[in-house]
């Protein structure tokens, strides 16, 4: 266990972030099993931690931070850490990557039921399935997921530009009013394109890396490590899947056509369909349906996007159309916390309540001029004016 303290205290000295995520104030941390699971390089080790030293400082007797790929498991269990911690007076224990540990639902079970004093925080992929695990904690664990950073935090990060978030209906409902507050205090689209390329995952902070080659890194560790040890996939197909993402990557929003997909991949239809759905599980793919209700629509999507428009220029074979650019920004970030369905007039439904064409500061907005609560989101504009709402400004929604 003291090798585990030492590599907590090392840790938490270089925890020197000043900005905290929108997530951190959402979660209930007093919660006695609180799950945290999102894509790799989102930031959860960097929140975990803030946590730790916000809430029980440094020193790892109360709280104790544990990657669980640390060589300690290797003739320890988790339970046997468990214990000794409780032992010696710990309160909070922050598991990191528990995906990695095999057993790992049945031994937090056994924690949660035997030391009903102790608070457990784990992170994990973000395919992970709390549900169907091999001990169903749905109904004693709190679960939250993290996604990528929105422009706003990119801002307050990269540029310390400190803004508020913004209701999609405020704005939405008062576009101009949101709009003249940020460019009282910046000019957004300064910045915008920026973010695109190379803003979402926040290892932008550490010098000396080549961004875009990074995300491709962790691209490959999911469908070679995660996608394999989580969802059965066959690591045989690793390179049809990156074969698939590139087709996707290089499409112009990519339309649909299953037996073409199934073809360039050499996978047939149901093994196409699959695995479209582990890639949306893992974060790597966002998938649209025109009914989200409808259980048919597991048949096929509708629409593929890349899940972020940084994968989008990682692992385009092209440059990157400015179309499939914005929807891709557009989908990822409204997605996080709201309903998006593929749209027969305009482009999406958010919500099932608003239509939204997404275009550039020339769109007129045609496409949905007979549809009720319908607005433009569109590029290389600073101001809203009426329906016209900066696509950038959907960005301040987290």
């Amino acid at each position: 266990m003291e090798q585990l303290q030492a590599q907590h205290v090392r840790l938490l000295s270089h925890v020197k972030a000043p900005f905290e995520r929108s997530l951190m104030e959402q979660i209930n941390w007093q919660s006695r099993l609180i799950a945290i699971r999102g894509a790799r390089g989102v930031g959860k080790t960097t929140m975990l931690l803030q946590h730790i030293k916000k809430t029980y400082g440094s020193n790892p007797q109360k709280a104790l931070y544990a990657s669980m790929d640390h060589l300690y498991f290797s003739h320890h269990t988790l339970l046997e850490l468990a214990e000794e911690f409780h032992k010696r007076g710990g309160e909070c224990l922050c598991l990191d990557e528990v995906h990695k540990y095999e057993g790992w639902s049945r031994e937090i079970k056994n924690i949660y039921d035997g030391f009903p004093e102790l608070k457990i925080v784990f992170t994990g992929s973000s395919l992970l399935n709390i549900l169907n695990a091999e001990a169903d904690l749905s109904r004693r664990c709190v679960s939250y997921d993290m996604q990528g950073l929105s422009f706003r935090e990119y801002l307050s990060i990269k540029e310390n530009i400190h803004l508020p978030i913004m209701s999609l209906e405020d704005i939405l409902q008062h576009g101009l009013e949101c709009s003249q507050q940020i460019v009282d205090k910046c000019k957004p689209l300064q910045y915008f394109s920026q973010y695109l390329k190379e803003g979402y995952y926040p290892f932008f902070v550490e010098e000396g890396i080549d961004y875009l080659t990074q995300v491709q890194k962790v691209v490959g560790m999911i469908l070679e490590i995660e996608l394999p040890q989580l969802s059965n996939v066959d690591i045989a197909n690793v390179r049809k899947l990156r074969s698939l993402l590139s087709v996707v990557s290089s499409g112009v929003p990519f339309a649909v056509d299953i037996s073409k997909m199934a073809q360039t991949a050499e996978l047939n239809r149901n093994t196409i369909i699959t695995y479209l759905a582990h890639l949306h599980r893992a974060k790597l793919l966002n998938l649209l349906y025109s009914d989200t209700l409808n259980l048919k629509r597991m048949q096929k999507p509708d629409k593929i996007y890349l899940e972020n428009c940084n994968l989008l220029h990682a692992l385009s074979l092209t440059n990157v159309e400015v179309g499939t650019e914005r929807e891709t920004f557009f989908v990822n970030q409204l997605s996080y916390a709201h309903s998006v369905e593929y749209a027969k007039q305009g482009d999406f439904v958010i919500d099932r309540k608003y239509t939204i064409e997404v275009g550039g500061a020339s769109k007129d907005g045609k496409q949905i001029a007979n549809a009720d609560n319908a607005f433009i989101a569109a590029d290389d504009i600073e101001y809203a004016l009426g329906n016209k709402i900066p696509l950038w400004l959907f960005g301040f929604l987290y």
